[in-house]
């Protein structure tokens, strides 16, 4: 953090002076302060540290998954992101489904309808050769 800067969001929570080499920084700016704030409430500051010490280039996506859990235990906190999980799996599961049934109907369509003979194009020296045969 830079001297002249407001302090990240979770310092600011957390009212503590924000250094320069703040693991929080870079990831809770001081312009979305409800991002920490669930993510401390749902994991506590201690332990949001502790799974932050992955190597730098994993922290986004780190925290980017944290803050996705915290989101969600926040609305369903008996099974977080389990519990939506589930109920995609089982949208797909009723999704499959629909679309067996579709294709079955669609098959069924298909048998009913009499199959058309199938007829060729014909070209110019087919004609003229027919043309030939019949003048024979």
């Amino acid at each position: 953090m830079e001297a002249s800067s407001s302090p990240c969001a979770s310092c600011k929570l957390l009212r503590r002076r924000c250094t320069k080499d703040c693991i929080f920084a870079p990831y809770f700016p001081p312009n979305d302060p409800l991002k920490f704030a669930i993510v401390h409430k749902i994991f506590g500051a201690s332990n949001v540290s502790k799974m932050l010490q992955v190597s730098v280039d994993q922290r986004a996506d780190t925290v980017s998954s944290i803050v996705y859990e915290a989101n969600a235990r926040m609305r369903d906190p008996v099974y977080g992101c389990v519990g939506i999980i589930s109920f995609l799996q089982n949208e797909v599961s009723q999704l499959e489904m629909q679309l067996a049934e579709v294709h079955a109907e669609i098959l069924s369509f298909q048998m009913q309808q009499p199959v058309a003979p199938m007829t060729f194009p014909t070209t110019q020296m087919d004609q003229s050769c027919m043309f030939e045969h019949s003048r024979n």
